[in-house]
C-alpha cells in the first residue's frame, strides 16, 4: 500500500513516520515549503506542498498514494483563534477536495475531542458535536464537508478523534514539557492546577500506531475515537510521570486556574477503536 503523511515533521506526524516505518512501508513525506526535514526523515520521499496553495496536480506529486494521513492543520496552540475557520477550513476543504477528485479513495484525518465541547462524562462518536471553540468548530465542519463531498465523489474516510497526547516532541507549553523542563532547571516546586480535572491521555506513540492500524484498514470507519477510553486525573498522571523517571519536584497545586474551554471530567468511548484495531 502506498502511504502519504501530511504533517509528517510535526509532533504526530513524525511518530506515524515512525510506525510506518516498523511496518516495513516507505510513506511520502508531504510537508510545508519551510519544513525542516530532519535527517531520520530524509530516506522517505518528500513533496513539497502548502494546503493553503497546493500545485495543480497534486496527487500527482504526492505519488498517487492509496492512502493519505491528514495530520497538517495550522494555527495551534491558539484554539480560540479564527484563523481555524476563517483560513484554514476553506483551504483544507479545498486541497482534500482536489485530491479526491484526482483520484484518491482512502483519507484518515485527524479529528479533535474539542469537536465535542463541554459535553462531560464518556464521550462516544454518536454524541451530537457541540464544539465550543474556533478549532473544534473548524474541526466539526470540515468533517461535515466533506461527508456531503463523498455523495459526489465517493472516498472511505476515518475521521480520527485526537484525545490528549503526550511524549517525545511534543510542543514545549504542552504538560509534560513543561514539568521536564522545571526539572532540569533544578525547581523544587512545580506550579499547575488543582489537577482534580478528569482527561483522556494517551502517549503518541500508542496513537500513532492506531492511526496507522486504521489507515491499512482502507474501509470507511466513520468517526473513531483515537483515546485511552480510561479517565485519569491530571494531577495523578503528572505523580506517575514523576515515578517512572525518578523526579522528586513538588507539586504547587493551584496556581493555576483551571481551563475555561473543557469540563472538568471528560474521556473517550475507546470501543469502537478496539473493535477496529488490534496493537
Amino acid at each position: 500500500m502506498k502511504v502519504a503523511v501530511t504533517g509528517a515533521t510535526g509532533f504526530i506526524g513524525k511518530h506515524v513516520v515512525a510506525e510506518l516505518e516498523r511496518r516495513s512501508l516507505s510513506p511520502t513525506l508531504v510537508c510545508r515549503p519551510q519544513a525542516v526535514i530532519p535527517p531520520v526523515l530524509a530516506k522517505h520521499a518528500v513533496v513539497t506542498c502548502d494546503v493553503r496553495d497546493p500545485p495543480s496536480k497534486a496527487f500527482d506529486a504526492m505519488g498517487r498514494p492509496d492512502t493519505l494521513i491528514h495530520l497538517a492543520w495550522g494555527g495551534l496552540p491558539h484554539y480560540n483563534s479564527l484563523h481555524h475557520f476563517e483560513v484554514e477550513l476553506p483551504a483544507q476543504y479545498a486541497f482534500l477536495k482536489g485530491l479526491a477528485e484526482s483520484g484518491l479513495r482512502n483519507y484518515v484525518i485527524s479529528g479533535t475531542c474539542f469537536e465535542y465541547g463541554q459535553q462531560a462524562g464518556l464521550l462516544g462518536e454518536n454524541l451530537e458535536t457541540r464544539p465550543s471553540n474556533a478549532y473544534g468548530f473548524a474541526k466539526d465542519a470540515l468533517r461535515r464537508q466533506l461527508d456531503c463531498l463523498r455523495r459526489e465523489t465517493p472516498f472511505n474516510l476515518t475521521w480520527a478523534r485526537l484525545f490528549y497526547l503526550y511524549g517525545d516532541g511534543q510542543s514545549p507549553g504542552s504538560l509534560l514539557p513543561q514539568i521536564t523542563a522545571a526539572v532540569q532547571q533544578g525547581n523544587r516546586e512545580f506550579g499547575m492546577s488543582g489537577g482534580e480535572q478528569l482527561r483522556d491521555y494517551l502517549p503518541v506513540s500508542l496513537a500513532a500506531e492506531y492511526l496507522v492500524s486504521l489507515a491499512l484498514t482502507a474501509q470507511d470507519n466513520g468517526i473513531v475515537n483515537v483515546c485511552s477510553g480510561t479517565p485519569i486525573s491530571v494531577r495523578k498522571l503528572v505523580e506517575s510521570w514523576s515515578v517512572e523517571n525518578g523526579w522528586s519536584i513538588a507539586l504547587r497545586l493551584g496556581r493555576y486556574p483551571y481551563p475555561d474551554y473543557e469540563p472538568m471530567a471528560f474521556w473517550g468511548d475507546a470501543r469502537k477503536l478496539n473493535s477496529l484495531v488490534h496493537v
